[in-house]
């Protein structure tokens, strides 16, 4: 009897040693032959260039890395946003996301959510010495550098079709007054002035009011308000900016029902010829190559909106940022970090730079263009931003708080609320996010 439970005991102690090793096998560290698992969230949803030319990246990534399970989630620009909200909130973040540089950068960081990128981006001193100047300023926080911009966005891009403008004899507007005049000859004739898609409610704020604020208020005084160190947003200048935004839709220069169509469906009214201008960043270009008619895209051009009389802002200028770049969770170590890491240097680093550029995005890079390959629009878009300067996009600096309340805001202005009340709104949003 003894003898068997001799041998009985060892049996179990070798089975619940074996029950051991496996456990430590499937938790913890692992084989080596284990794949390793990404989460990657992005906004690549379109059959837009850039975005095709985005997820073929994260296809060759596949193929170059079987050792790899990509799991890569696609979601329009607002739907993003909102998604990395809520996964902040949960501290549930993926491994890997488009993120934007300063204000949502900042929050990350201050959630602790995100870690830098400094010793990765050191080893590769010939990636990191190639961006343009302060590329990586609106993603560094107390000197630590969290991510690295994978496009340059200006947000505030006037296309125009200027065959319509030769129909009805308009010039195209270099100045405030020529811009009223243009949009009255084009209502007296039926043409919608400017197609407005701002369903997704920040599009009217990124994409024009934005740029219409820094012409009236100039940079100096935003940066200011937004920091809240001597300047509110209930300042004079603030309130004219925001009549200004209320006194285009007075004019009628957006068509009825701007609020329920959505970017594509305005993008369409100006493809469709019933629109002689709209108003969008730099990312539409790549949608206007690809998806405008020919009788339509061979006739459009571009521009940025006329200086703003009496306005403290310069005239050459447009809003923007630097442009999205990859935020890496903070949790991640160990392998799965340095997949992430490669990953990050696949869609950001000089192939991915140059992918972005010959789809007609532009970059925060040090990268010719050949201009005898690029299609004709870009080009003249490339040319326009080598003399333009970019201002600051409001939702890259306000806080979270403040950019809802201005995209509501916007959305009421034009339905006629008081530009005072909303101003209010806008400095109680912003004084109450940073404890001021």
């Amino acid at each position: 009897m003894k003898k068997i439970t001799a041998l009985t005991l060892s049996i179990i102690l070798l089975i619940v040693l074996s029950g051991c090793g496996g456990e430590e096998n499937a938790q913890g560290a692992g084989t080596a032959d284990d794949p390793v698992k990404l989460t990657v969230w992005h906004n690549w949803t379109g059959q837009d260039a850039k975005s095709i030319a985005m997820r073929k990246l994260l296809d060759d990534f596949r193929t170059a890395h079987p050792e790899i399970e990509l799991e890569d989630e696609p979601l329009p620009t607002d739907g993003l946003k909102t998604r990395l909200r809520t996964a902040a909130a949960a501290d549930e973040m993926p491994d890997l996301f488009v993120m934007w540089p300063d204000a949502m950068t900042k929050e990350f960081v201050k959630g602790d959510l995100i870690q830098p990128i400094n010793a990765f981006l050191d080893s590769k001193p010939e990636w990191k010495n190639n961006f343009i100047p302060n590329a990586l300023d609106g993603y560094t926080v107390d000197e630590q550098i969290y991510s690295v911009p994978m496009n340059l966005a200006p947000s505030s891009l006037l296309f125009y079709n200027k065959a319509l403008f030769d129909q009805y004899n308009v010039k195209v507007p270099e100045t405030w007054e020529e811009l009223m005049k243009a949009i009255d000859t084009f209502n007296q004739n039926k043409v919608i002035p400017i197609a407005l898609g701002n369903k997704a409610n920040w599009v009217a704020q990124s994409t024009i009011f934005s740029t219409i604020g820094d012409r009236v208020t100039g940079t100096d005084w935003f940066l200011k308000a937004t920091e809240q160190n001597g300047a509110s947003f209930t300042d004079p200048q603030f309130v004219q900016a925001l009549t200004v935004m209320q006194d285009l839709g007075k004019a009628n220069a957006f068509q009825s029902g701007f609020d329920s169509i959505d970017e594509t469906q305005m993008m369409q009214l100006y493809f469709q010829g019933k629109s002689a201008m709209v108003i969008n960043g730099g990312w539409a270009l790549a949608n206007l190559v690809n998806n405008a008619p020919a009788e339509v895209l061979d006739q459009t051009h571009v521009t940025i909106l006329p200086p703003v009389p009496g306005g403290k802002g310069e005239a050459q200028s447009t809003a923007g940022v630097v442009g999205t770049g990859m935020g890496l969770n903070k949790k991640l170590e160990g392998k799965s970090k340095e997949a992430a890491l490669e990953l990050l240097y696949a869609l950001s680093g000089p192939e991915g730079q140059q992918a972005t550029l010959d789809s007609s995005t532009l970059v925060s890079y040090k990268l010719e263009l050949d201009k005898s390959k690029a299609h004709p629009l870009f080009v003249e878009l490339y040319d326009l931003i080598q003399k333009t300067k970019i201002s600051p996009v409001y939702d890259s600096k306000l806080s979270s708080a403040a950019v809802e309340v201005t995209n509501n805001g916007l959305q009421e202005l034009m339905m006629g609320g008081s530009p005072q009340d909303i101003a209010t709104k806008i400095q109680n949003a912003q004084a109450g996010a940073i404890g001021k």
